[in-house]
């Protein structure tokens, strides 16, 4: 039974990461936009299925795939964000959700027309099969190799953020857009920037999770609430409160699945909600100004 524990422990902080990813990119687009991506499942869909194409139909292999298939939802995501979204910016929120409601529904239906109805193969990488074992205790590689990859994207995106001129002229972009503008910065190639790195975070946790949770058009619909859960968790403009919130989010997934499996999904909604009403801002949310352009 302990070792049964400690791989659900092990497959929630999997699991974990991956929400964390999506959520992370999710957070990023709102607290510096200040725009409400209903669309960013979409985003996540389309990277598996760019890592399908990349991969199978291209024929240039999963590991090409990782690093093309987020690089090319990017592009698509910032296009989006330079010639719609930005006219957004200073509109009444709701605008934004309608627009990018309106653009989860178009991608979905775009990728059914392109790719199918159905969902496509994507298998785990020969190089990544395999099970690790250690004594009674059983993990399989590309589980492991997920777990790697998304912690050191966790990690990057946090350097980019805090310890380059990019991710300075960000943060005060956030707290004084006034006097970046008379330093002579332009703030809207920041916000692209940073909506293409959002949906690029997006696009690497659907290509991660592929060969696991399959490749279907409506992936990106079934995964957002999920991330939504983990924003409002861990706090709307808190990076590390995003990261705490996916992986207990993972972990307490892992272990209700030990004792209760019909009930790991409603799990996380019981989590928010103990933790809405002990703190309503979440676990680190803090007020959060929003990037002007």
């Amino acid at each position: 039974m302990f070792f049964i524990i400690i791989e659900q422990i092990a497959n929630g902080l999997v699991v974990g990461t991956y929400y964390t990813l999506l959520a992370l990119g999710l957070s990023l687009v709102f607290s510096l936009g200040g725009v409400v991506n209903l669309a960013h499942g979409a985003f996540y869909a389309l990277g598996a299925y760019l890592a399908v194409t990349v991969s199978s139909l291209l024929g240039l292999g999963f590991f090409s795939a990782v690093g093309l298939a987020p690089v090319g939802v990017a592009l698509v995501g910032m296009a989006i964000e330079v010639l719609f979204l930005r006219r957004l910016y200073g509109e009444d929120p709701i605008l934004g959700l309608l627009f990018t409601f309106g653009l989860a529904i178009t991608a979905e239906q775009a990728i059914r027309l392109i790719w199918g109805g159905t969902g496509l193969p994507f298998g785990i990488p020969p190089e990544l099969a395999g099970v690790m074992t250690w004594r009674g205790f059983l993990f399989p590689y590309y589980r492991l190799t997920i777990l790697a990859v998304c912690v050191g994207t966790i990690a990057a995106t946090w350097l980019l953020l805090n310890k380059t001129s990019f991710g300075m002229v960000v943060r005060a972009g956030t707290s004084d857009p006034e006097m970046v503008r008379a330093l002579g910065i332009r703030l809207r190639p920041v916000l692209t920037a940073v909506f293409g790195l959002g949906v690029g975070i997006a696009g690497l946790a659907g290509v991660m999770s592929a060969p696991l949770a399959g490749v279907q058009p409506a992936m990106g619909t079934e995964i957002l609430t999920a991330t939504f859960v983990i924003v409002v968790i861990g706090g709307l403009g808190s990076f590390w409160g995003v990261v705490l919130a996916g992986i207990l989010v993972g972990i307490v997934k892992g272990l209700t699945v030990i004792f209760y499996p019909p009930a790991a999904e409603a799990a996380m909604y019981a989590l928010m909600v103990l933790v809405l009403l002990v703190r309503p801002r979440g676990l680190l949310g803090e007020k959060m100004d929003r990037l002007e352009s």
